[in-house]
């Protein structure tokens, strides 16, 4: 089975709406004001977006409410060819919660992940659907520990469920994620340390505190 070039396809569709002088609407569910820098600087060409900041995995509130802040923050300071909106939402974990119920032992990466890229995604189509925007998509693909056949499968079933197209990518592609971090940096982005749902937290404390044993050991 040949594996598909999500950015192939993002550039067709690109350049067909370019012949045809057309600016189609997308609605970007962004994870993260960092992830988002090198997707809102590359789409913003090309679509007239909306930012819908939806991630009820992240823990805790403050981390949450951290983010919108810096989200908005990123597309106040950045300059667009086309307008960049932005929605915020209420923290409802329990949305997150409620989805991964059984799954809270599974490693980083696992069933309990795409469960929680299904929550979100599914969020945002249909509110792409009831705000008749031409497009969704999601900022996640730019991640390197994101799999982006996943998130494209998730994306494009979620279109036929809810009859509103989804648009495909792998924003890691053309130095996605390098220049996101170049993004980060210019605008003194918060870069967190964890995916963010409390079990990617405690997975990653866990890691730092085997370092730190390892360190005083060595000395």
């Amino acid at each position: 089975m040949n594996k598909i070039n999500y950015q192939k396809e993002l550039d067709l569709i690109i350049q067909r709406n370019s012949e045809n002088h057309i600016i189609p609407t997308l609605l970007i569910h962004s994870c993260c004001a960092p992830c988002s820098s090198y997707v809102l600087e590359y789409l913003s060409n090309f679509f007239a977006i909306t930012v819908v900041y939806y991630n009820p995995n992240i823990f805790p509130e403050e981390e949450y409410l951290y983010r919108i802040s810096e989200q908005e923050r990123l597309i106040s300071s950045m300059k667009f060819k086309n307008p960049v909106k932005f929605i915020s939402t209420e923290y409802t974990p329990y949305d997150f919660y409620n989805n991964v119920k059984g799954l809270e032992g599974e490693p980083e990466g696992g069933k309990r992940c795409r469960l929680c890229f299904n929550v979100r995604l599914e969020y945002t189509a249909k509110l792409a659907k009831e705000n008749k925007f031409d497009f969704f998509t999601t900022t996640l693909s730019i991640s390197p520990l994101k799999n982006s056949n996943t998130l494209n499968d998730i994306g494009l079933e979620l279109a036929q469920k809810y009859g509103v197209k989804y648009l495909v990518s792998d924003f890691k592609k053309k130095n996605g994620y390098k220049r996101s971090v170049e993004l980060s940096k210019a605008f003194e982005l918060y870069r967190q340390d964890y995916c963010g749902c409390v079990y990617s937290k405690q997975e990653m404390d866990t890691k730092r505190n085997s370092c730190k044993k390892e360190i005083v050991m060595i000395k």
